[in-house]
This record gives structure tokens, C-alpha cells and sequence, in this order.
């Protein structure tokens, strides 16, 4: 994934599936992942199992493959089930643990938990309940980068749940980090906008 080492915002597009829209059950998630102006970088692949996603909806174990243009396995996102604290964990290529993202409890605010490999926090995502679609990226309550949620559409917003992201990277961010954020955008998408 070098090629993230000099992109600053990405554009993450889920893919809308017609048997979901048409049926209303719940498909495994595909996303592609964009550069700012628009060239496709990776392709990202949900597994989970059919009846799990079913019952469970976003309480469901899943795990996406983040899988670049040749076809190759570059991220490794898994999240067990939880109830309460959903969280997901970042590997590589390598299947190196990078770190995690961890859903805190909060009523009124979404509240998130960003950890390195050695479980030392690296910063939060929090989005007010007022701003619902806007997660700030902050360390010692400093605003370093974005994720946010954009309109897609009358009738993508209506008929399925395929979303549209962003996600700004924090300045001097390394690969690493861009890695566990980009994983933090697929929980987001999972627990608040999985309906």
C-alpha cells in the first residue's frame, strides 16, 4: 500500500447491490477506494456469513480484504461479535497486527478509540450528535484529520444502504496509521449507517 504514502484524502464508494435493493436482505459490503481525484486504488471485499448478517446485522463478526488493482491482499480488517464495544482490528499483507478501533460507550455523541499494535491510544473519532455524518480525527482534543459521511443521493439513500465516504489523513500521517484509519472508516460505515 505505498502508493497511500503520499495521498492525504481518499474517497471510499460502496457499491450499491441490486439483489439487497430489490430484496432487502442484507448482501456482503463492497467498496471501492479512490484517490481525491478519482483513480481507483483498491477494491474492499466484506465476508461474513448470510445468516449472521440476518440476525445480527451490525453486531455481525466480519471481515473485509482491502485488495489492490492486481489482485493482491494488502489489509486485513476482522471484527468479532460484540454487543458493546464493536471493534475491528488492522493487519497487513504480512498479517502484522497493526492496530485496532474500538467503539466506546456514549449516548449522545459517537465515540471511537484508535490503538497501535501495542494498545497505546494514537487519538479518538467523535462525532457530535448534531453532525451525525462528520467524524473528527483528534489528539489532545485537536482536530488532525476527517472522515465523513456524503449525501449519495436521493434514491441510494433511500433504497439501499451504500454509502459514499471521505477520509483526510492527518499531516505527516505514516503508512501505518493511514492504514488503521482507513480501517476505522469501514467500522463507522458498519455500526452507524448499516440499517
Amino acid at each position: 500500500m505505498q502508493n497511500l504514502e503520499n495521498k492525504n484524502i481518499l474517497v471510499v464508494n460502496q457499491k450499491v447491490e441490486f439483489f439487497e435493493a430489490l430484496s432487502g436482505f442484507e448482501t456482503n459490503n463492497k467498496y471501492q477506494i479512490l484517490s481525491e481525484n478519482g483513480e481507483n486504488l483498491y477494491l474492499a471485499a466484506e465476508e461474513s456469513n448470510f445468516l449472521l448478517r440476518l440476525l445480527l446485522k451490525k453486531f455481525r463478526p466480519f471481515k473485509i480484504n482491502i485488495i489492490s488493482k492486481d489482485g493482491l491482499k494488502k489489509l486485513t480488517l476482522n471484527s468479532p461479535f460484540r454487543f458493546f464495544f464493536k471493534e475491528i482490528k488492522i493487519n497487513d499483507s504480512n498479517n502484522n497486527y497493526l492496530g485496532k478501533i474500538q467503539r466506546n460507550f456514549t449516548f449522545f455523541t459517537k465515540d471511537l478509540t484508535v490503538y497501535d499494535n501495542n494498545n497505546n491510544i494514537i487519538c479518538d473519532i467523535t462525532a457530535p450528535f448534531f453532525h451525525p455524518w462528520t467524524f473528527t480525527i483528534k489528539k489532545n482534543n485537536q482536530e488532525i484529520g476527517l472522515i465523513s459521511k456524503k449525501f449519495s443521493g436521493i434514491s441510494k439513500e433511500f433504497f439501499t444502504d451504500a454509502d459514499n465516504f471521505s477520509i483526510k489523513f492527518p499531516d505527516n500521517a505514516d503508512l501505518n496509521l493511514k492504514k488503521i484509519l482507513l480501517g476505522a472508516l469501514f467500522l463507522i460505515d458498519i455500526i452507524y449507517f448499516e440499517n
